[in-house]
């Protein structure tokens, strides 16, 4: 950075708490279950608008601390504070380097989250052996991105690895020890953890009896309750700053009810963030269910990150294999950009993680991607690059006043400022917007 550039920092008024909602500076419940569909669309841009940018003010001075007016002073956003993600499961896993090529390209392009895999049965295919050197390749290369990262998930019973033993409770020293293993080798490269996945209903028929008897019985014995905490115990000790979800595809009262009882024996909460699964292959939701199920998890007053969100873009076919098609793909288009402003708008939701980036080995096989198996953009992509790199995007040339200060509301997230003012020298340098405050910020320039 060249020249100086100081900041300070005016934080605003305390709201009332309302709803478990004064994190968030509003209470949306207040007219939210009032409102229709189109009521709740309509009112989306006021609520970004609240909700997602912050004012600032930047004042430009001389070396005697005078106010130079009339300068130049450019605002470009680098980077977006809310996350928008999806997995990045086909990195490096593409035989083709073109298609490897385009892969990363489109991904480093519109998003700056990305989750990254640790299904057991495949992270760890041998007992002592976790796949640890590809996921650092991952990492790695995320960060030097700017994509934030996190890992999917530490605990689920989905599947039992190939190698794990009859002993219960073997298999539960095994988990919590591939819980601090996994949290303490990535600390720096992944701080963000799903630790326990689908904990609501971890006992159904389909994991109990046939995809993974072993661990389920593992649960069973230890209790729902008692081994997901254990396993946030654990998380946390190993990661003590690591931000913590839990997460499920349960979007009722019993999630509620498990998440009310995620706490220590203090009774403070064991984890940092809500994750909310909503793979919609059946229809997107409408904007009334996207609400309501905001609100329901708004009340415990930690972030929401809606973290596997699916619409595809194409009908299943019975017995065939399952395709994108035009019209499915401007369906798809036009339903996500509806489902992102609607989440985008509600001031609890802090993330939103696309499942899957590609339609090539998409979950279900569903043509389920922003971009096709061919890796080059279906509509859905080119509609939120449309928001997340345009619309809901701050770029501005704004000229001093008589004070020497110009002034914007931005999008939260990263900014670099650039200076300029006669034959002066060229002043840069980055600032931040955050969410709950005002900023101003004081350019000094040399003669």
């Amino acid at each position: 950075m060249t020249g100086s550039l100081s900041a300070a920092r005016f934080v605003r008024l305390l709201l009332v708490a309302c709803c478990g909602c004064a994190l968030w500076g509003s209470c949306p419940s207040a007219r939210g279950a009032e409102l229709s569909d189109d009521e709740l669309w309509t009112g989306a841009e006021a609520r970004i608008e609240k909700h997602r940018k912050a004012d600032a003010t930047i004042t430009v001075v001389d070396t005697a601390g005078r106010p130079v007016p009339g300068a130049k002073v450019t605002v470009e956003q680098t980077r977006h504070a809310f996350l928008f993600g999806c997995n990045i499961f086909k990195w490096g896993r593409l035989s083709d380097e073109k298609l490897e090529a385009a892969y990363r390209k489109h991904y480093a392009e519109l998003l700056n989250f990305a989750t990254l895999p640790f299904y057991w049965p495949s992270y760890e295919g041998k007992r002592g052996k976790p796949n640890h050197e590809y996921t650092e390749q991952v990492a790695r290369w995320c960060k030097e991105q700017g994509i934030a990262t996190k890992g999917h998930p530490l605990a689920w019973n989905y599947s039992d690895p190939p190698w794990l033993p009859d002993d219960l409770d073997e298999i539960r020293r095994l988990q919590m020890a591939r819980i601090d293993d996994c949290v303490a080798h990535f600390a720096g490269l992944i701080d963000r953890w799903d630790v326990v996945n689908e904990a609501t209903h971890f006992d159904r028929e389909e994991f109990a009896k046939r995809r993974a008897p072993k661990h389920t019985a593992m649960w069973a014995k230890a209790g729902q309750l008692e081994f997901t905490r254990e396993c946030f115990v654990h998380a946390r000790k190993s990661g003590p700053d690591a931000t913590l979800l839990i997460n499920d595809y349960r979007t009722d009262p019993a999630y509620e009810r498990v998440i009310e009882k995620l706490v220590d024996d203090k009774g403070r909460r064991m984890y940092d963030v809500i994750g909310i699964q909503s793979h919609m292959h059946g229809g997107a939701w409408p904007n009334r269910k996207i609400w309501e199920v905001c609100e329901r998890y708004a009340r415990f007053g930690v972030p929401l990150h809606f973290t596997e969100a699916t619409i595809v873009s194409g009908p299943r076919v019975r017995g065939g294999p399952w395709l994108t098609t035009p019209e499915g793909e401007a369906r798809q288009a036009r339903e996500v950009v509806r489902f992102y402003t609607m989440l985008f708008s509600h001031p609890a939701v802090e993330a939103i993680t696309w499942w899957d980036f590609s339609d090539l080995h998409a979950w279900q096989g569903a043509p389920a991607g922003l971009i096709g198996k061919d890796m080059t953009p279906k509509p859905a992509y080119r509609e939120l690059m449309k928001r997340i790199k345009g619309n809901w995007w701050t770029s501005l040339v704004l000229e001093t006043d008589d004070g020497g200060t110009a002034k914007f509301r931005g999008f939260l997230g990263d900014y670099r400022v650039s200076v300029t003012a006669g034959d002066r020298r060229p002043v840069s340098g980055t600032f931040r917007l955050i969410k709950g405050e005002d900023a101003a910020w004081e350019v000094r320039m040399s003669d």
